[in-house]
C-alpha cells in the first residue's frame, strides 16, 4: 500500500503541536495529558490486565499442554449453542440483524487511463459511495443462488470452486454452498495456471464461480485441461451468451443462476443441510513449497476457530465496520469477516489498489476506501503493515533536526504512557489524528496474521494510529485459530496466549537444540490441538502425518514452527524447522530470523536468506528501498538507471556494506550475516508467483529465479 507522497501538512501539523506539547509537558504534571484507561467494572486497569496470566499448563510441566485461562476446565467450540454449522451462523445473524448493512460495495463513478512518463499506462478509478446489502437481503441473495446451482446440477457432498478476487458475490457465493452442503473449494485468484489445474482436478469439480476478468484472462487459457468442468458462474453483470468456449462447457452470470433459484419453497423443502462434521471448505493454500495441498475444514472446525478469536476482540458488535480486501482463499480473511458476520458487523469491501488516498488505482485528489467507509476493524499482514510503518518514517528523516527531536519527544512519550497503561487522548487528538486518518481515522483493533510483525513495525501502529495492534498466530491446518494476543497488552515480538478453542504444546527438537527443559522459557516445535484443528489434506495421506490424535480423542496439528512460552503463558515464535540450515562448518542459520532482523532495515523493501550445508556462508536476495537506494547511489556517485543500479557490482557492495551495519546492530552472529547479495529491481508480489497472496517467501521459486545469482556468489565469479 503507497502512502501520501506529500505529508508536509502532516508535517507541520506535527512540528506546531509538538512545540506547543514540550512547552506544556514542562511544566504541567503528566496527568493532564494521559489517563489510566479503565475498561469492564472489576478488571482493573490495562496495564494489570496485561500483566495478569493469560495461560497455564493443565499438567504442571513446562511442555505444556497450556490453555487459557478462561478454558481451563474445556475448550470453547461454539458461539451460540444449537449454532453448529455455518449457514445456521448467518441464519441466526439475519434474524437478528435483519435490516443491518452486511455487505458493501463501493459504485465506480469513472475508469481512464493513465499514461506515466515513462510509457506506461496505469488504470485509474473515481468511486463513489458504499452501496449495502442488508443481512436479510444478503441471505435472500445466498439461498436464491444455492438453489440455482442446485438447478445446475449441482449437488450436496460433491465439490464447487471459487476462483475470485474478495468482494461480496464471494461471500454471497460461499453462504450458497454452506446453505446447500456444497463442499467451497477456495484457490487464490494470483495462483498460477498448473497450480489452479491441479486443484480443479483434484477435486473433480463440474461448476466453478469466477470473475469475468479471471475468466478472461487465466480460467479459459486451461479449461481443457480441466476435463470435468462444465459450469462456469461468473458474478459480473456480464452477456448471456459467451461464445468461444469448449464444447460441453456452459458459462452463465450470477443473476441468471439466482433466477433459478426464485421458488425458495422449492429450495427449503429439498436442501440437504450440512452436519456439523461435514466439509465446508477444501481450502488450497498458496504453495509455499510445492504444490498447493487442499485443507480440508469442517463446519464445526471453522465455528470453533472463530469462537476463539472473537473473544479477543473486544466490545465486538454490530456498531462495528470491518474492511474486507485480503484475499477471502485466505484462512484469515475468511476468518475475520465469518467472526464479524456472527456478531452483527458491516463489511466494506476494498483491494490493495483501492484501499488509501494514495493507493495505486485511485485518481489522485480522490477518495480511497479507508477514508470512506471509516473502518473500526482491520486485518493485515505485516508486509503491508512494514510498508506503512517505512513510508512514515521515511517522512520523519526528512524533517530538520528540531522537527526530528520534537517528533521523537511526543512519540516517546505517548509510548511510556502506553507501557504504564495510560491512554494520550491529548497526544492522539492533536498529534497523531492526521497519521491516523490514513486508515480513515476510527480504527480501533488492527489485527496483525500471516508473519511475524517487527517490534518496531508494532510499537509505530500502536502509538501513530491510536489503537492495539493484536498479533495472531495460526496456520489454514488450524482454520487460522492458535494464539491472539489480547488488546491491552502492549509488548511487541510476542503472539499471546492460547485461545479458548484450542492448546498448545512444546514438542522437543533435538537437532535444532529446543527443549522444554530450556531455561529461563521452555523451547519447541509447537503443536497446537481443539476442536479447531481441521480434517487433513485433500487425498494426501503422506502429508496427514502431521496430524495425530490423543488418547482423549482430541486431534492435535504439528506445525514446525519452533516457540517459547512466557512465564505469563504468552507464546513466542522463535524459529522454524524448514528454514533451518546447517553451514558446513556445523553452525545452525535461522533464515527467518535473519530476514526479519533485517527487514526493518530502511534500505531493505524485502530479503530473502539462502544457505545450504555445503557452503561456508549466507547470501541474500534483496528487493531495495527505491527511495534510498537513489539516494545512496549518489552519495556514492553511482550513476545508471534503477535497473543498471541494481546490476552494478559496486552498488552491491555499498548496500552490503549498509546491511552488514545492520545485521551486526540487531545482534546477528557473524556466520548469519549474508556474505554477498543480489539486488532486484522488481518487488516481489504475489503477481510474479515469488511470495504468497500473504506475502510470505516462495524459497523455492525464488531459487530457481535467481539460480545463476547463487552459482555466482557462491562460485567466486
Amino acid at each position: 500500500m503507497k502512502l501520501k507522497e506529500d505529508l508536509n501538512p502532516v508535517l507541520l501539523l506535527l512540528f506546531q503541536v509538538t512545540v506547543w506539547l514540550y512547552s506544556v509537558l514542562a511544566f504541567l504534571p503528566s496527568y493532564l495529558f494521559s489517563s489510566v484507561s479503565e475498561s469492564d467494572a472489576g478488571l482493573g486497569s490495562e496495564q494489570e490486565r496485561a500483566q495478569r496470566l493469560k495461560a497455564q499448563s493443565m499438567t504442571g510441566r513446562p511442555a505444556g499442554p497450556y490453555r487459557a485461562m478462561g478454558a481451563t476446565k474445556r475448550l470453547v467450540s461454539s458461539l451460540h449453542p444449537g449454532v453448529d454449522t455455518l449457514d445456521k451462523v448467518f441464519e441466526d445473524a439475519s434474524r437478528r440483524f435483519p435490516d443491518r448493512d452486511c455487505l458493501g460495495t463501493r459504485e465506480v463513478v469513472m475508469e481512464e487511463d493513465e499514461r506515466q512518463n515513462n510509457g506506461k499506462v496505469f488504470k485509474k478509478v473515481i468511486l463513489g459511495q458504499y452501496r449495502w446489502l442488508s443481512y436479510a437481503e444478503t441471505h435472500k441473495a445466498a439461498a436464491r443462488f444455492g438453489s440455482g446451482l442446485a438447478a445446475l446440477g449441482q449437488r450436496a457432498h460433491n465439490n464447487i470452486a471459487i476462483f475470485c478476487e474478495t468482494r461480496a458475490e464471494w461471500v454471497i457465493a460461499a453462504q450458497a454452498c454452506f446453505m446447500q452442503n456444497f463442499p467451497l473449494v477456495t484457490l487464490y485468484s494470483t495462483l498460477g495456471g498448473p497450480a489452479i489445474t491441479h486443484g480443479l482436478n483434484e477435486t473433480e469439480v463440474s461448476h466453478i464461480i469466477t470473475s469475468r476478468e479471471l475468466l478472461e484472462t487465466r480460467l479459459k487459457f486451461i479449461l481443457l485441461e480441466v476435463p470435468r468442468l462444465q459450469h462456469i458462474i461468473v458474478v459480473d453483470d456480464t452477456p448471456t451468451k459467451w461464445p468461444g468456449y469448449p464444447r460441453g462447457i456452459s458459462v452463465h452470470n450470477m443473476a441468471s443462476v439466482q433466477e433459478l433459484g426464485t421458488n425458495l419453497e422449492n429450495v427449503s423443502r429439498g436442501r440437504k443441510q450440512p452436519m456439523p462434521s461435514d466439509i465446508a471448505v477444501i481450502m488450497y493454500t498458496s504453495g509455499s513449497t510445492g504444490v498447493p495441498k487442499g485443507v480440508m475444514i469442517s463446519h464445526s472446525n471453522i465455528i470453533a476457530g472463530i469462537t476463539g478469536m472473537a473473544e479477543r476482540i473486544p466490545n465486538l458488535g454490530e456498531n462495528d465496520t470491518y474492511i474486507g480486501y485480503l484475499p477471502l482463499a485466505h484462512v484469515l480473511e475468511l476468518s475475520a469477516e465469518l467472526v464479524c458476520v456472527a456478531h452483527g458487523c458491516r463489511i466494506g469491501y476494498s483491494s490493495p489498489q483501492t484501499l488509501a488516498d494514495q493507493s495505486t488505482k485511485i485518481k489522485k485528489g480522490s477518495k480511497g476506501d479507508t477514508s470512506v467507509l471509516q473502518p473500526t476493524l482491520m486485518a493485515a499482514v505485516p508486509e503491508i503493515m512494514d510498508r506503512i510503518y517505512k513510508n512514515v518514517m521515511t517522512k520523519v528523516e526528512e524533517m530538520s533536526s528540531a522537527q526530528r527531536t520534537l517528533f521523537t519527544l511526543a512519540y516517546n512519550y505517548k509510548l511510556e504512557q502506553l507501557s504504564q497503561g495510560r491512554s494520550t487522548p491529548l497526544c492522539d487528538n492533536l498529534v497523531f489524528k492526521k497519521v491516523r486518518s490514513l486508515l480513515g481515522g476510527k480504527t480501533r483493533v488492527l489485527l496483525s496474521g500471516g508473519a511475524p510483525l517487527s517490534a518496531a513495525t508494532q510499537r509505530f501502529m500502536n502509538v501513530c494510529f491510536c489503537c492495539p495492534v493484536g498479533q495472531g498466530y495460526g496456520l489454514t491446518e488450524t482454520c487460522g485459530a492458535g494464539t491472539i494476543s489480547e488488546m491491552w497488552d502492549y509488548s511487541t515480538g510476542r503472539v499471546g496466549g492460547p485461545l479458548i478453542c484450542s492448546e498448545i504444546k512444546l514438542k522437543d527438537w533435538v537437532e535444532g537444540g529446543y527443549h522444554s527443559t530450556d531455561t529461563p522459557n521452555p523451547q519447541g516445535e509447537i503443536l497446537i490441538g481443539g476442536p479447531n484443528v481441521t480434517m487433513g489434506y485433500y487425498k494426501n495421506e503422506a502429508k496427514n502425518q502431521d496430524f495425530f490424535v490423543d488418547d482423549n480423542g482430541q486431534r492435535w496439528f504439528c506445525t514446525g514452527d519452533i516457540g517459547e512460552v512466557h512465564p505469563d503463558g504468552c507464546l513466542k515464535i522463535i524459529d522454524r524447522k524448514k528454514d533451518l540450515v546447517k553451514l558446513q562448518a556445523g553452525e545452525y542459520v535461522s533464515l527467518g530470523k535473519v530476514e526479519a532482523m533485517l527487514k526493518s532495515c530502511p534500505l531493505i523493501d524485502n530479503i530473502c536468506a539462502y544457505a545450504n550445508s555445503e557452503e561456508m556462508y549466507v547470501i541474500g536476495f534483496v528487493v531495495p528501498n527505491q527511495k534510498h537506494l537513489l539516494s545512496l547511489a549518489e552519495q556514492y556517485c553511482i550513476r545508471g538507471s534503477w535497473e543498471e543500479l541494481c546490476n552494478n557490482a559496486a552498488m552491491e557492495g555499498v548496500v552490503l556494506q549498509v546491511i552488514t551495519e545492520a545485521a551486526l546492530s540487531a545482534q546477528l552472529e557473524r556466520f548469519e550475516i549474508p556474505r554477498k547479495i543480489r539486488l532486484s529491481p522488481d518487488p516481489w508480489t504475489p503477481e510474479t508467483g515469488l511470495v504468497t497472496d500473504a506475502f510470505k517467501l516462495k524459497r523455492q521459486q525464488l531459487k530457481s529465479k535467481y539460480q545463476d545469482d547463487i552459482e555466482r556468489m557462491y562460485g567466486g565469479k
